[in-house]
């Protein structure tokens, strides 16, 4: 049932309860009373959009939804503050695919404020612990799942982005593979080993470029490199190789974590952080992001997957 669909079923049952429905046996409220409305099912805080590409697309932290009958997550360290416009980001990024190639991505997105729940953490910290969300953090992941499947019938290979977004000094995009800032600032030849247990290890061992090691990090045909050529800075990339010692690096969470090929396989998942002005701060903005993010995916999908739209 599309969100359209069932907002409309929704809406259609909020009508029957105010009016009656002889045929149900149903009444309407005294007159006076105010029935309040029905729970949200849960499958409501989890959009999936089915696409016709290869790319997965999650964004985890950009929900705004607030049920109060769910308490707020207060476990120790729990991060409750949200990833502003990253929903938004995610639904412009799938249109600009559509407008652009005719294709989308599998979309995934976490309705829930992040303060109720948390789309990139295992079981107990993304529920804090409230054991009624079980069944919603089992159905968000088998949302996930179901759209890595969908993205490999239509290619064997398929890449994850879960998409994030922080508030670090440097504005630029910190592009996670799993590999600490250290790692990364290592030389080639003690870096390179690291990639083949990265979130992109299957890649580098199957990439139909030929690339492998630090050339998927930092080489010509690199994510980061791709999106620093658009005009977006990024690390790692060919001429910002590594984070500096005092400098913020969000390098993936438990989203490329499980569905990354860290072992091998022919799923990758890689974490994007964006920064916040000029890439999520305004539509204009996501609207140009959006366009960038397009020309580089295509291109890297092109170039380590062999997959192009026809």
């Amino acid at each position: 049932m599309t969100r359209r669909t069932l907002a409309g079923a929704l809406l259609a049952g909020v009508v029957a309860c105010a009016t009656g429905d002889p045929e149900r046996g149903t009444s309407p409220p005294p007159t006076g009373v105010v029935s309040p409305p029905p729970p949200l099912p849960i499958t409501t805080w989890v959009d999936l959009e089915n696409g016709t590409m290869p790319l997965v697309l999650i964004a985890p932290h950009g929900g705004d939804l607030t049920p109060t009958d769910l308490p707020d997550r207060t476990c120790a360290g729990c991060v409750t503050v949200n990833d502003a416009n990253t929903r938004a980001l995610a639904l412009a990024i799938a249109t600009a695919f559509d407008v652009r190639v005719n294709r989308r991505p599998f979309l995934v997105v976490n309705r829930l404020q992040r303060r109720k729940f948390d789309g990139n953490r295992d079981l107990v910290e993304a529920t804090g612990g409230h054991l009624p969300l079980e069944p919603f953090w089992n159905l968000y992941q088998s949302r996930i799942d179901s759209a890595v499947a969908g993205a490999r019938r239509v290619h064997p290979r398929a890449l994850v982005i879960d998409l994030h977004g922080h508030g670090h000094a440097v504005p630029r995009l910190e592009i996670g593979y799993l590999t600490s800032a250290a790692s990364l600032r290592l030389a080639d030849g003690l870096l390179g080993p690291l990639v083949a247990q990265s979130s992109i290890g299957g890649l580098h061992r199957a990439a139909v470029s030929g690339d492998s090691g630090v050339v998927l990090l930092r080489g010509p045909r690199a994510l980061g490199t791709r999106f620093r050529t658009l005009g977006v800075p990024a690390v790692p990339s060919d001429v910002d190789p590594a984070p500096l010692v005092d400098q913020d690096y969000f390098n993936g969470g438990y989203n490329t974590s499980r569905r990354g090929s860290t072992t091998g396989g022919a799923v990758d998942a890689i974490q994007i952080e964006t920064h916040y002005a000029g890439v999520r701060d305004t539509p204009e903005s996501r609207f140009a992001f959006a366009e960038a993010f397009v020309t580089a995916l295509l291109a890297y999908l092109q170039d380590h997957y062999g997959w192009r739209p026809i």
